[in-house]
């Protein structure tokens, strides 16, 4: 093994520690903000649970969308740092602001004017009672989107630096005022799946606020400033994007056909849509720790080759896929085991939890193994900025493997809507 003292961009193991653990924890709080909503609203009705859970799988996507325009700006952002040019480094994180805020703004609007298209063109199948759940939550979480944008851009400026404390700090905040707001907002005011939306929509506005404020200190060694912010450098701009926009396409098909897939839940019934939902839930928890190495391999990885030091690069690569494969099977293993103790919270009938538990050892057994390939690798390689490769055999095995399940979709919606 190479000494790591030779290289130009040196990370110990305390170091990465020091990274690796905020991340996680920071991860699994923001998680439980969506799995929180789950669960409250999961003692109001079953149509209720599926109406939240649907909606969730959509705004994975706009989630996804925001967290990959992040992704190519942290990746410019830790180039600049590892090149020691921390103005220039400044000015990519303003722009990147500037940015998110105009895309989810645009996104945000439209969601809202056409939400109720929007939700019977992709589960028009659903029980009434379930519709108006999608269309109530919808409606009231789609303001966020901006909140989760400006919250994303902040936060990739904050690891880039490799100060993931701050932003841990903020989830926990975060969890705090969503988890008070849902029990306020269900078990008191009782209002339903309105009851769990707006304490969402609270949390991650105030998360977006707290990372900007502390963006623009000065004791930053990289941070906003108003007239970057207000400024267009379309230089900047098109390096973010030449990332961030496969990155994006990416993430984006892969959700999509999620959502597309969850069609074929909705013509089940209410039961398998509710399983499905608060599987995927858990699915996103297991998920997480090739999630949260993939930041740090963005971080890492980004900032060698800012220095122009392959070596390192080569080095670090091996380095973060032993760790995030050990910490995958680990993770995958304890969540499994774990989730039926998680279930007796719910307030969900045997058949489906016994369901949820079906589902949740399907997705771990490949998880644990395949995802951290999929996943993490795939960042470092971004980090470097071969960003098409990524983005070809991503939507090629996404293609290929729900080819024959979405054109069953459409076959048997026009069948149904005939």
């Amino acid at each position: 093994m190479a000494d790591e003292g030779i290289f130009k961009v040196n990370f110990s193991d305390k170091a990465l520690r020091a990274m690796i653990v905020p991340l996680f924890l920071e991860q699994f709080l923001l998680l439980m903000v969506g799995m929180a909503d789950t669960l409250v609203i999961s003692y109001v009705s079953e149509a209720a649970v599926s109406g939240v859970t649907l909606v969730e799988q959509f705004n994975v996507v706009m989630i996804y969308l925001f967290t990959a325009l992040a992704a190519g700006g942290a990746v410019v952002i830790s180039q600049y740092i590892g090149h020691g040019e921390r103005e220039k480094a400044g000015e990519t994180a303003s722009q990147l602001l500037t940015f998110a805020i105009l895309l989810s703004c645009f996104l945000s609007l439209a969601v809202l004017l056409w939400r109720r298209e929007l939700l019977t063109f992709l589960f028009g199948s659903v029980e009434p009672l379930v519709m108006e759940s999608c269309v109530t939550y919808l409606g009231i979480t789609a303001l966020s989107y901006p909140a989760l944008a400006v919250y994303n851009a902040g936060a990739a400026l904050y690891r880039s630096m490799g100060r993931t404390k701050t932003t841990m700090y903020i989830s926990i905040g975060s969890n705090f005022v969503n988890i008070a707001g849902n029990i306020i907002g269900v078990f008191v005011l009782q209002a339903g799946v309105a009851g769990v939306a707006y304490p969402s929509l609270l949390a991650r506005t105030l998360s977006a606020l707290v990372i900007t404020w502390l963006c623009f200190s000065k004791t930053n060694e990289v941070r906003y400033r108003l007239d970057w912010i207000l400024a267009w450098n379309h230089d900047l701009l098109r390096r973010i994007l030449s990332i961030a926009v496969p990155n994006g396409v990416e993430s984006g098909i892969f959700q999509l056909v999620k959502v597309a897939l969850s069609s074929i839940v909705a013509l089940f019934g209410t039961y398998q849509i509710a399983a499905n939902g608060v599987a995927q839930s858990i699915w996103t928890v297991t998920s997480m720790c090739t999630t949260v190495m993939g930041i740090v391999f963005i971080t890492i990885i980004g900032q060698c080759m800012g220095a122009q030091d392959i070596r390192a690069a080569e080095f670090y690569f091996k380095k973060l896929m032993g760790i995030t494969v050990k910490m995958s099977v680990v993770w995958n293993v304890l969540t499994f085991a774990l989730t039926p103790l998680f279930l007796n919270l719910y307030a969900l009938e045997p058949e489906t939890k016994t369901l949820v538990i079906y589902l949740v050892l399907l997705h771990n057994t490949f998880s644990a193994f395949v995802f951290p390939y999929a996943g993490a690798l795939g960042n470092g390689l971004r980090a470097t900025g071969d960003v098409r490769y990524t983005m070809v055999v991503a939507i090629a095995s996404t293609g290929a493997g729900s080819s024959w399940p979405t054109s069953s979709v459409s076959s048997w919606r026009e069948a149904l809507w005939a």
